[in-house]
């Protein structure tokens, strides 16, 4: 698998592939279709491109540079960005400036190279590739397209126009034509008088350069949705896929912010004119006149009910509650499609162990599954590479942030239908400062910082040996770059990253869960959501408990905390999960969602108890319980505090209970919402709302998925 990965991005880049190896190349990737998944998958994604790209040499590297480096041209209209956001309270510091370095290292190595540039690559590697040493002079050709300066844009469409509207047509039997029509348009940028025939000449090299990448921290007042709509905006070079600031505020919501913006109270304001322009005075100025006021939309409500000027027809942003039938079967179509990926990629009902019927098994979804898909996403003109650094944490706030995006889209589809979304994972972990050996005891029972990263370095030894060494060099790079600052940057990190977000194409699903939380006092309950960790901790009893652990005390009597009830699904490999409830004395319990060891590797809940459980007459609670929804209240008049993700900024104190179940897909909830008011039957699924993923993962692309 690593040599394949690495063969494919070698091809992409080489000048020119005779078809003898071409042929080696896509028989190879043809017996991967009989092997287990993940082989089979990864063999069918590389045996169509190897398939088109020995039809249409040169069209994988013409359509990535095009995308990545935002070439204008009218024949293929995809655009892609990489979103590099890092944990600031591990990027602080050293750490942060060096990786912020890199990808200004990387852009400025890009910047060096302009459109025309860029223009000039595609044209030499798409003639070198189809005309190879034998029809074409390689440093001839390099030196010619310098020459005709901006004409190249001219010789930049007509090849992409050749070469897509073959692609178009399947490439069945244009090969000669292909040569034909290339080998003109090289005569008529080399010349006339300088084509001969050529016994061998050299090739030039046009290695890819790397994507674009912006380098955000993700801090409190980030929002990255608002980041891609600007990206959109500035993108968008056609009518069809315009995006204006007044459309990207009102769709967005009223604060960059604010994450929850439909469950925020909204007051309705009272119109006091009739709407029409008309009714106005002829003396009010029309030039004035909005349909949406960006300042009544950001202003208060105690600001809203002040009398407004006669003069002037001001309107609040409305907000469109109901979905169009086009909006809503294109969030159906989304979540249908991430539905097939998930039962084709490994089995079961895709619903995260929500629900799970007879049959359905407890095995992570991995890989896309192409053969297996019936409903095919629709083609999105933009790709937003999203790449997360740091420890558990930043995952937890990117699955907080996909959650409400896709709750947000339920409701006002904006983004769903214009971006395609593709996360990665480069797991970073904080410096460790020296501590007390109390403090150390409790530290390390929290348990391993970057536990997803551990995951996908078991499941995936290309992602071990790439991703994860990648993290560990990242603080060796920030204390080589103090030894010497004068230094010059190099792009490696920029360059790792650039390798992984065009060859990581296999997601690894994972259960984002929903939690409730209840308070002692007469606060509101507070609903959040979290992929890797829950920690419940009494903080009376943190002290004694770890000394106990270390004495290893085994008598109940010495067994100190507070007593707690807990309701909980018990999970079975059979699928026949039994509903359970025990009460417990402990100081604390830890909860997590992603195994430590392969042999454990089921997708559900993993709940542990600070302390060893202890026996009754009637009553044995196991070491571990593996459930997919529990309830846990406090039966004392002491209240615990809850942690999500082991972020101190997702902590909650005074709880007196949680409720913890996986994520219900926003879209699927529109759906069943739609089903209800229609009275078509609320318990039961039926049409398209079977096809639909009830769960919400977090798919998290990786080289080659889960490798057993």
């Amino acid at each position: 698998m690593p040599l394949l990965h690495t063969l494919m991005y070698a091809i992409i880049q080489t000048a020119y592939i005779p078809d003898e190896l071409y042929k080696r190349v896509y028989d190879f990737c043809k017996r991967l279709l009989t092997y287990p998944h993940p082989y089979c998958t990864v063999g069918l994604s590389y045996t169509r491109q190897m398939k088109t790209e020995r039809s249409v040499p040169g069209l994988m590297y013409q359509r990535m540079l095009t995308a990545e480096q935002r070439i204008k041209n009218e024949h293929y209209p995809f655009q892609e960005r990489v979103f590099v956001l890092a944990d600031p309270d591990v990027f602080s510091g050293s750490l942060g400036q060096v990786l912020l370095g890199d990808i200004e290292a990387s852009g400025a190595s890009g910047r060096s190279l302009g459109p025309l540039d860029h223009m000039r690559c595609v044209v030499q590697h798409s003639l070198q590739a189809a005309l190879g040493a034998e029809r074409c002079h390689g440093q001839r050709l390099a030196q010619a397209l310098k020459d005709v300066g901006q004409d190249v844009e001219t010789y930049f469409q007509e090849v992409l126009a050749t070469l897509e509207q073959i692609a178009e047509d399947g490439g069945r039997g244009e090969g000669g034509m292909l040569r034909s029509r290339l080998q003109q348009i090289y005569s008529e940028i080399v010349g006339d008088a300088d084509v001969e025939p050529l016994s061998s000449s050299p090739l030039c090299d046009c290695p890819l350069p790397n994507p674009e990448m912006s380098f955000h921290l993700w801090t409190e007042d980030l929002d990255i949705w608002r980041e891609l709509a600007k990206w959109l905006r500035s993108s968008s070079v056609t009518e069809q896929f315009s995006l204006s600031q007044e459309q990207e505020d009102f769709e967005l919501g009223e604060s960059p912010g604010d994450l929850t913006p439909s469950d925020m109270t909204r007051f309705s304001v009272m119109s006091n004119d009739s709407g029409i322009e008309r009714d106005l005075p002829p003396s009010a100025d029309l030039s004035s006149l909005s349909s949406l006021d960006s300042a009544s939309i950001s202003a208060s409500w105690e600001q809203s009910k002040s009398e407004p000027d006669p003069l002037k027809l001001s309107r609040r942003g409305g907000i469109k509650m109901k979905p169009s039938v086009k909006d809503s079967m294109v969030l159906m179509q989304d979540t249908m499609e991430d539905h097939a990926s998930l039962a084709g990629g490994g089995g079961g009902d895709g619903n995260g162990g929500w629900g799970r019927g007879r049959g359905a098994t407890l095995q992570r979804r991995a890989g896309n599954s192409t053969m297996q898909n019936p409903f095919p996403k629709q083609q999105r003109h933009f790709t937003a590479r999203i790449v997360a650094m740091g420890d558990d944490q930043v995952l937890g706030r990117l699955a907080k942030a996909y959650y409400f995006f896709r709750k947000r889209e339920a409701r006002r589809l904006f983004l769903t239908i214009k971006v395609n979304l593709q996360f990665y994972y480069i797991p970073v972990c904080r410096a460790t400062a020296p501590t007390s050996p109390v403090r150390e005891n409790v530290h390390q029972s929290k348990g391993n910082p970057c536990a997803l990263g551990s995951y996908l370095s078991m499941v995936d030894p290309w992602y071990n040996s790439n991703i994860r060494s990648l993290g560990c060099m990242i603080p060796k790079l920030a204390e080589m770059q103090q030894t010497n600052p004068g230094t010059p940057k190099d792009p490696f990190v920029s360059d790792v990253i650039s390798y992984y977000v065009r060859t990581g194409q296999q997601p690894v699903y994972f259960t984002i869960y929903f939690v409730k939380i209840i308070f002692t006092s007469a606060k509101d309950p507070v609903e959040d959501v979290f992929l890797t960790h829950l920690e419940i901790d009494f903080p009376e009893f943190r002290q004694f408990s770890a000394s106990v652990r270390d004495k290893q005390r085994k008598s109940s009597a010495e067994v100190c905390g507070a007593v707690i009830s807990m309701i909980y699904r018990k999970v079975t490999l059979s699928g026949r999960d039994v509903d359970k409830g025990i009460s417990v004395r402990t100081s604390g319990a830890q909860i997590n969602a992603v195994p430590s060891t392969q042999a454990e590797d089921l997708n559900c809940l993993t709940l542990t108890l600070n302390e060893s459980p202890t026996k009754a007459k009637n009553n044995t609670v196991d070491s571990k319980i593996r459930t997919s929804s529990v309830k846990i209240r406090t039966l004392e008049s002491r209240s615990f505090v809850v942690t999500l993700d082991r972020d101190c900024r997702r902590t909650f104190r005074d709880v007196q209970s949680i409720e913890v179940s996986p994520c219900l897909d926003p879209g699927y909830c529109v759906q069943k919402t739609m089903r209800s008011k229609l009275k078509l039957g609320e318990d039961k699924d039926a049409g398209l709302s079977k096809y639909m993923s009830k769960g919400l993962p977090l798919p998290i692309n990786t080289f080659a998925g889960i490798i057993t």
